[in-house]
């Protein structure tokens, strides 16, 4: 076409042709058509216009992965081009530009300098998009050319496919809270339903999780006649994938509880589960006490946990460190030791995980252990429900108006004579 011709072009055969690609492009729309789909429309209702020569489309891609060589501006469509602008990199310069222009200096943003117009394509008034044209010919002006039309257009797809992306991300949002719905029914049955409350034996636990599924864990299982098990563990993670581990960890402890007493063995083969159903990617703290009320002993083991407390009475304390490292980091536990407490018959063993500990004031202070252990020796002579409630009123005092940073479980057994 020469320019005598497309100048000759009237003002209602551009309307027309205007109007066949708006209906084109929401044709397409309305066929729900795949986004990539949808930028290949546009290129061709941008290609059937008689001034535009050339385009390449960037859009702005927020969920893809990049290096630290690159923007997350992706091309994803073009036309009638010198360079190929698949793995070219939109330049800073350009993003600091919000406005149609046609008066941008590409001369030294080599290979864009082949283009003349500059188009930024806004939803909600960010820009997400940036359309380069070349005229078919000098004397074109944006008049000739109609930029508010295209960016019309242009904005009608870039809302569309933010509306495919919306719609994606509300569909794996719908799965995800799925996913923490069924994995919060999944902590629950973990959790005992019934605790020992009696005037010379009683176990009281406190759970509160950060978010509707938390990665702390307790338990209580009664062996036989005269011996019971207490745990208390943190699994790293949350969500799905840890409950469905600490399932796993729970069903085997009772399995093996069962089983034996020898909780060297015990904690060795729970240390394999974890290893073997993560592959690595969790691990998992905790604490194990096996309690004997005809001998008055007790054996436990450490496996990276907070130091349970165990007190005789309101200044005789025993912190409770040994054992061995965190569960399902290696195939063999390294100093794996089980200790023993003899002549064990009034005494408050105390656990809790370190949400407790951790939480901190306005000020930036945590809580720590010393406030912790302060605590349960001024409330060491109130019920032992209260002592868990005082606790936790004088934790809440502390933390003034911050948030509570992750789960927070205490465990409790007081056995008296």
């Amino acid at each position: 076409m020469s320019e005598k011709t497309t100048e000759a072009l009237d003002e209602l055969e551009l309307k027309k042709i205007e109007l066949d690609s708006l209906i084109d492009i929401i044709k397409s729309i309305n066929g729900n058509i795949p986004e990539q789909d949808l930028y290949r429309t546009f290129m061709f209702t941008l290609r059937s216009y008689p001034y535009i020569s050339k385009m390449t489309l960037y859009v702005l891609d927020e969920d893809t992965e990049v290096d630290a060589s690159r923007n997350k501006w992706f091309n994803k469509e073009g036309f009638g081009t010198m360079a190929n602008y698949r793995d070219v990199v939109l330049p800073n310069e350009i993003l600091e530009i919000d406005k149609v222009s046609s008066t941008v200096n590409f001369n030294h943003l080599a290979p864009f300098n082949e283009f003349c117009f500059l188009v930024p394509i806004h939803h909600k008034k960010e820009v997400l998009a940036y359309l380069f044209l070349g005229r078919a010919y000098e004397s074109l002006t944006e008049e000739d050319l109609d930029l508010p039309f295209i960016q019309a257009l242009s904005d009608i797809i870039i809302v569309a496919v933010e509306n495919k992306k919306l719609a994606r991300k509300q569909k794996i949002q719908e799965a995800f809270n799925r996913q923490l719905e069924i994995a919060s029914e999944v902590q629950s049955l973990l959790l005992p339903k019934c605790l020992p409350n009696e005037e010379k034996f009683s176990v009281v636990a406190s759970y509160y999780p950060h978010h509707n599924v938390g990665g702390d864990y307790y338990d209580y299982i009664q062996i036989n006649e005269d011996e019971f098990l207490l745990c208390v563990a943190d699994v790293s993670g949350k969500g799905f994938p840890a409950a469905i581990l600490m399932s796993n960890f729970q069903a085997a402890l009772r399995t093996m509880a069962r089983q034996t007493t020898d909780l060297k063995r015990i904690v060795e083969e729970l240390n394999h589960l974890i290893i073997q159903n993560s592959g690595g990617g969790h691990f998992i703290t905790a604490f194990f006490f096996i309690y004997n009320k005809k001998t008055k002993s007790a054996v436990y083991i450490n496996a990276g946990h907070n130091a349970p407390i165990l007190m005789h009475n309101a200044s005789l304390v025993q912190h409770l460190e040994e054992g061995t490292t965190i569960l399902g980091t290696f195939d063999t536990l390294p100093f794996l030791t089980v200790a023993t407490i003899n002549d064990l018959s009034d005494f408050l063993i105390f656990c809790y995980t370190d949400g407790f500990t951790e939480t901190a004031a306005e000020n930036g202070e945590e809580f720590g252990e010393d406030k912790l252990l302060e605590g349960v020796r001024e409330n060491f002579s109130h019920s032992h429900q209260e002592l868990h409630e005082r606790l936790f009123d004088k934790l809440h005092l502390f933390k003034g108006n911050n948030p509570y940073p992750d789960d927070i479980t205490l465990l409790s057994c007081r056995v008296k004579k």
